[in-house]
């Protein structure tokens, strides 16, 4: 069962909750906190962008690459001119142009990039889709193990590679999977079996082999390029900002959020039942202060877990409130 997770109040009224399931995974240790079902079986959507990206640097077809472009394979990003002018660069190196790509075309949620193709008329592409990070990633590993064009075919070698990178970090062998916004298959997994993944991304080190090394690249990128894993004004960006290169987070589609938290060694994944962004968001910013990597104070904090709601006339109206489920406990 799903655990009320996050509440929304107008002035005296409980207007409406979010109900949901979170799992605190520290390395070595296992689960060390968790609320609604831990072992739910969800479909982690972008938020394990990281994990698909594993088999880029694990293999050597990374090297060259620069920090920025990881990140950018990390990404859900607002196809800001930050974004797209690097893709580009990116398929150009590669000898590829827009029509290599394989997510399709997406208007851009960044406002001056969607005004600026309104404007000249001219119609969005792939580069602007927020995954086009994440699919250069896969041509760049499609360059290096010789497949063809399809690298989205769920047995080409990309994805198959994918999906054994999957496996092993989940230790959740499982052959299910559904097709993402993007057009890539997306796999399914344990909620508690994501947050396992996400505390071996926390723990690794370069000591620990390709395999941990690889891994320290891909959060280091995250940390280091907030503004490249997602954008201005969105959650992902603002969260490792005020984090300070503490941890490093990503949002999923659907209600699903994970976190990396190198100096305790531990992993989040949460999914929200009703897949509210709102909730998903409030609900990993009370877990980030919990653990104590954020401050309740920062006006991040407040903004995400509180609100406050406003009106049309920026009059308050309401506000959030986590559940004291999530907002009593602590590391």
């Amino acid at each position: 069962m799903a655990e009320t997770l996050v509440e929304v109040h107008r002035g005296p009224v409980l207007e409406s909750q979010h109900r949901g399931h979170a799992v605190v995974w520290k390395h070595g240790a296992g689960v060390i906190a968790s609320w609604g079902t831990p072992d739910l079986r969800i479909l982690p959507r972008s938020s394990s962008k990281m994990i698909q990206a594993l088999p880029l640097v694990e293999s050597g077809a990374a090297k060259g690459l620069s920090q920025a472009q990881i990140a950018l394979a990390c990404a859900s990003h607002n196809g800001a001119a930050i974004h797209t002018d690097p893709v580009t660069a990116w398929l150009s190196d590669l000898g590829l142009s827009e029509a290599a790509l394989r997510c399709g075309a997406q208007e851009p949620a960044d406002i001056p990039a969607r005004d600026g193709l309104v404007c000249s008329g001219t119609n969005p592409d792939q580069r602007h889709n927020n995954c086009s990070g994440k699919h250069c990633g896969f041509l760049t590993l499609n360059a290096h193990l010789g497949g063809d064009p399809e690298y989205i075919d769920p047995d080409h070698p990309v994805q198959r590679a994918v999906a054994e990178a999957w496996d092993s970090v989940t230790d959740d062998a499982n052959p299910d999977y559904a097709i993402d916004g993007c057009s890539a298959p997306n796999f399914v997994t344990r909620l508690d079996r994501l947050a396992r993944a996400m505390a071996e991304f926390a723990s690794a080190t370069d000591d620990n082999g390709v395999r941990g090394s690889a891994m320290v690249t891909l959060r280091n990128a995250m940390m280091t390029y907030p503004e490249l894993v997602a954008g201005e004004g969105r959650a992902c960006t603002r969260l490792m900002r005020a984090l300070g290169g503490r941890a490093a987070v990503k949002t999923g589609a659907e209600g699903v959020f994970t976190a990396i938290i190198p100096e305790h060694g531990i992993g989040i994944a949460l999914k929200i039942e009703d897949g509210a962004t709102r909730a998903s968001e409030a609900a990993m910013t009370q877990l980030l202060i919990s653990i104590g990597v954020l401050d309740a104070q920062d006006p991040v904090s407040q903004a995400l877990t509180i609100g406050p709601i406003t009106n049309r006339r920026d009059l308050v109206t309401g506000e959030m409130r986590v559940a004291s489920a999530l907002s009593k406990w602590r590391l």
